[in-house]
């Protein structure tokens, strides 16, 4: 695939001498998907707002579509579509000439039906002609996503685009995504709803303290980094586990009537079928016995706890 937008050692450090961004690069496909995942202050939002040339970087290049940010800014920022965390709206105007002053700023036509389309779509066409103090804090956020989309970007950023929304707008949001993506826009999501990045994101990335700690497959990442439990549930309530039991590092769950045992997928023996005989050498009967596998959360909170080896 070709590369659309590429990061070269990022920095950002501003007058108080704090470091915003620690030499970041990263390539991103056309037409994929990427989670930008972090806690808050580890330097996602910065990284948006440098690319979209809201922030000036204190060096590293950066290019869309070719496009320097700097020394191409117009063609770079054209290119590039931004959902931002504020609502930052005229409360005066109305929605239709918001997102259609939006299209224009980006030195393209009028194109009414577009933008019909999109307002349509964000269930936002009845509001059309309401000003946009009358609009409640999702429609609000609809409008945003109007915006950033009226131009046609090919990269477009959604900087925690959902958070306190409705369902039914992360929903239409989601739908939204899909047909961008099927279209070829490259699409960078940050989120606190990590379930929505392990849903559609094709890569993951995990940013903090300013420095880019991984980016990978999610598929990938989930196999090698995921661990699996495995959770043998008892015919019988116990209070305590058995001490024979003890060197398996079982979590006795708090029911009394299952223990919950932890293993890597990627080692040489996992340990199970050790565990199942000491458990009948115990005397304790299975009724039956579930898996699952660490989910995106669990993953990302271990890496930027440090505990991911």
């Amino acid at each position: 695939m070709t590369t659309i937008l590429s990061i070269k050692d990022l920095r950002k450090t501003y007058a108080g001498g704090f470091e915003a961004l620690k030499g970041v690069s990263l390539d991103i496909e056309e037409g994929e998907i990427l989670a930008l995942l972090g806690p808050n202050g580890a330097g996602k939002t910065t990284l948006i707002s440098t690319v979209c040339g809201i922030t000036t970087p204190t060096s590293g290049t950066v290019t869309v579509g070719g496009h320097d940010i700097l020394t191409d800014f117009r063609a770079a920022r054209r290119m590039i579509g931004l959902v931002p965390q504020e609502i930052a709206l005229e409360p005066f105007e109305k929605v239709w000439n918001t997102v259609r002053f939006s299209r224009g700023l980006f030195g393209y036509g009028q194109d009414s039906a577009r933008i019909e389309e999109i307002l349509r779509k964000l269930s936002l066409w009845d509001k059309r002609k309401n000003a946009i103090k009358e609009l409640s804090g999702g429609m609000k956020r609809r409008v945003l996503i109007a915006k950033a989309l009226a131009h046609e970007p090919r990269v477009l950023f959604l900087d925690e685009p959902t958070a306190g929304v409705d369902v039914e707008l992360r929903k239409d949001m989601w739908a939204i995504v899909d047909e961008l993506k099927a279209a070829g826009v490259t699409i960078i999501l940050t989120t606190h709803y990590i379930e929505e990045a392990e849903a559609i994101a094709d890569r993951i990335g995990v940013i903090d303290k300013g420095e880019l700690m991984l980016v990978q497959d999610k598929n990938t990442l989930m196999a090698q980094m995921g661990k699996k439990q495995i959770e043998v549930m008892l015919t019988r309530t116990i209070s305590d586990i058995p001490g024979s039991l003890a060197h398996h590092n079982l979590v006795l769950n708090g029911q009394g009537d299952a223990l919950i045992y932890t293993y890597d997928t990627n080692a040489d023996r996992t340990g199970i079928t050790t565990l199942l005989n000491d458990v009948a050498e115990a005397g304790l009967v299975l009724r039956d016995v579930q898996t699952r596998q660490s989910s995106l959360e669990e993953i990302f909170v271990n890496l930027v706890s440090g505990d991911a080896a």
